[in-house]
């Protein structure tokens, strides 16, 4: 899956756990470890909630990788 992400070290960041961040965007802790593990892509709504808990864009968290043909 070409969508990559820095959540689990922006979680750490803050000290939440994954059930806490789950909280704080109301999703479920699988869903959390879901996106961590990339098996699980983010809405975009999602995604702007998670990091408008962190105070940074998107982008910063989450990033979009075109899967190169070979």
């Amino acid at each position: 899956m070409p969508l990559y992400n820095h959540l689990k070290e922006y979680r750490a960041k803050i000290n939440v756990n994954q059930h806490e961040m789950g909280k704080l965007v109301g999703v479920s802790r699988q869903t959390i470890s879901q996106i961590e593990r990339g098996d699980y892509s983010p809405s975009v709504t999602l995604a702007l909630k998670i990091a408008q808990v962190f105070g940074v864009p998107v982008e910063a968290i989450f990033q979009y990788e075109e899967e190169k043909d070979e």
